[in-house]
C-alpha cells in the first residue's frame, strides 16, 4: 500500500494503545497472572483490568500485588518486570483485538491525509510488534513507547517527541486516549484530547475532562473536526 500524501494543514492524531486502539486486557492480565501465580499471589480476572491496566507494565505488576495487600521492592519489581516483558512478548497477540471500528477509522484518517502516531507506556518493541500483528502498523508515522525517550506519559515530552518523530508539529496535534494519564499528558502539552469510553480507567473518562468523548470509533472523524474547525475548513 502506497503511503498517502500528508496534508500539512491537518493536525497530527496521536493514539494511546492499550484500552484505546486495542483491547489488550486478556493478554496483559494473562501474563500478569503467570507472574502472580509464580509468586503465590492470587490471580486476577480479566474484568478487573480497569483496576490494574493503563500505566505500563511496572505499574500493573505493583497494582496486581496491591490487590492482595502486598508490595514489592524496587529490586524485586525489576526482576518481575523483565520476566513480564519476556512472557508478554511471546503472547501479546493471542486474544488482543482492535476495538470495533478502530482499523477502519485509522484507514479513513490516513487516506484523508492525516499524520498518525502512537504514544504509549508499553515498551516500543512490543507496541510495534502488536500493531504489526493487528495489521495497522504501516498507517503510523511513529510508534513510540515508554523506552523511546527519556520521559514517559504524563510528561508532555513523551507526546511532543512522538509528534516530532512522526514529522508533525507539536503545536498542532490531537491526543486520543482512555485514561487520566492520556488526558494529563495532552493537557501538559497544551493539546486537545479525545477520550474514549471503552478503555481501562477506574474513573469514567467523562469525569477526567477531555475536550470530546466518543463511544465508538465511528465518531472519531467528527470529534477531530470539532477540535480543529478552522483547519478542517481549510481542508
Amino acid at each position: 500500500m502506497a503511503a498517502p500524501a500528508i496534508a500539512n494543514h491537518l493536525p497530527t492524531v496521536v493514539f494511546d494503545l492499550d484500552g484505546t486502539l486495542a483491547d489488550t486486557a486478556a493478554d496483559l492480565i494473562g501474563t500478569l497472572n503467570v507472574i502472580l501465580e509464580r509468586e503465590r499471589a492470587p490471580t486476577i480476572a480479566v474484568d478487573r483490568a480497569r483496576d490494574v491496566v493503563g500505566a505500563g507494565a511496572r505499574a500493573m505488576i505493583q497494582r496486581g500485588f496491591a490487590l492482595d495487600g502486598r508490595t514489592v521492592s524496587d529490586e524485586q519489581l525489576g526482576v518481575l518486570f523483565r520476566d513480564f516483558l519476556a512472557h508478554y512478548g511471546e503472547n501479546l497477540a493471542v486474544r488482543t483485538k482492535l476495538f470495533p471500528g478502530a482499523g477502519e477509522a485509522l484507514l479513513r484518517l490516513s487516506q484523508a491525509g492525516y499524520r498518525l502516531a502512537v504514544c504509549t507506556n508499553k515498551v516500543e518493541a512490543h507496541s510495534v510488534q502488536l500493531l504489526e500483528a493487528l495489521g495497522v502498523a504501516p498507517l503510523f508515522g511513529a510508534i513510540c513507547g515508554r523506552d523511546s525517550f527519556a520521559h514517559v506519559k504524563p510528561d508532555a515530552r513523551h507526546l511532543t517527541g512522538t509528534i516530532e518523530r512522526a514529522g508533525g508539529d507539536p503545536r498542532h496535534a490531537i491526543m486520543v486516549g482512555d485514561s487520566r494519564t492520556d488526558i494529563d499528558t495532552a493537557r501538559n502539552a497544551g493539546l486537545p484530547v479525545i477520550g474514549v469510553t471503552f478503555g481501562y480507567t477506574d474513573v469514567p473518562v467523562e469525569q477526567l475532562g477531555p475536550d470530546v468523548v466518543i463511544d465508538h470509533f465511528d465518531a472519531l472523524d467528527a470529534a477531530i473536526t470539532a477540535l480543529s474547525p478552522r483547519r478542517a475548513a481549510v481542508a
